[in-house]
């Protein structure tokens, strides 16, 4: 076993499945000779060359109209949008293209194409650095969105996304890039697109993903203390949504309450407690409560703690749950 981080589990996982196919190429800003701005590429271009890591124009229209020719002609390129906020110059191609080209051939062409996103906020970055712009992709059919949340699945499921044939966008929670876990690759990986229950509890089921699990998890933990039984459901997959394991614990629990960082208003909690209310109606005791950000644009750094849900936040929802 040893011990990384998750940023070093992308990279990790990224060089496996560079080794493993030599279809696979990287590209993006400064991934080459700089590693990324957060080093998660360091070392890979100097392994494999320039020609397979691709240090590209500040252009992300340019990185994903590339990207897709190169899929169609039989290459697996993984993107790198060096920031989530940098990512709407690609909006266009990544929906209008990557998103509907498979569909559009009758299923001729596949579109084996990852696009990685670090994403959230936390680091006390200027704008544009801290965004969470999930829902945009997870709204968009013919697109898959996950999103690690721990050094393990940072590891494996990069390579689970390089491998398939669908377009994933890949987010990557910039926050938690240095936390560390250990990592025993002879334990095989969850599947892609499932959920997973973390903590089991009885009381009330807190879902969350990305960032937003350790918070949880340190919410379950306070309330134990307390005499509060949380069950913490990391989703990991975005679209498609792994639903039976947060209906099994809804039915248990009786009482669910959503975490994320992206803008409370029809961000990927309003699909969750839609899908929960319409399935487990008769079995919820009180309304599925969501935790999330303000309805305003990400603020400056010295106030994003305000805006970030943390463990109190969390904690509030679970006590208000618990009074109906």
């Amino acid at each position: 076993m040893t011990a990384i981080t998750l940023g070093k589990g992308v990279n990790m996982g990224l060089r496996a499945a560079m080794e493993k196919d030599p279809k696979v190429i990287i590209m993006g800003e400064d991934v080459g000779k700089l590693g990324g701005v957060f080093r998660v590429t360091d070392g890979l271009q100097k392994d494999f060359g320039e020609d397979r890591v691709i240090d590209t124009p500040l252009a992300e229209s340019g990185i994903l109209g590339t990207a897709v020719g190169l899929a169609m002609r039989g290459y697996r390129p993984v993107c790198e949008i060096q920031f989530d906020g940098f990512v709407y110059p690609a909006y266009d191609q990544i929906v209008s293209q990557v998103a509907k080209l498979h569909f559009r051939s009758r299923g001729r062409v596949k579109m084996p194409i990852v696009i990685r996103i670090p994403f959230g906020g936390g680091i006390g970055a200027v704008e544009h650095h801290s965004e969470s712009p999930e829902a945009y992709f997870a709204h968009t059919a013919g697109l898959k969105v996950v999103a690690c949340s721990n050094p393990v699945d940072a590891y494996w499921m990069i390579q689970q996304s390089i491998d398939s044939d669908d377009p994933i966008v890949f987010f990557e929670p910039k926050r938690r890039y240095w936390e560390k876990a250990e990592l025993d690759e002879s334990v095989a990986p969850d599947g892609l697109f499932t959920s997973r229950v973390m903590r089991e509890g009885d009381d009330v089921t807190v879902l969350a993903y990305g960032p937003m699990v350790k918070t949880s998890l340190e919410a379950a933990a306070a309330a134990a203390e307390e005499g509060t039984s949380i069950e913490v459901i990391d989703l990991r997959t975005l679209s498609p949504l792994d639903l039976h394991p947060i209906f099994a614990s809804a039915r248990k629990t009786g009482r669910v309450v959503v975490v994320h960082e992206a803008p409370v208003t029809l961000g990927l909690g309003s699909e969750l407690s839609a899908r929960i209310s319409e399935e487990c109606f008769y079995f919820l005791e009180a309304p599925v409560l969501r935790v999330a950000g303000f309805d305003t644009p990400y603020p400056p750094s010295r106030i994003e703690e305000e805006y970030l849900p943390d463990l109190d936040r969390v904690l509030d929802a679970v006590d208000r749950s618990l009074e109906y």
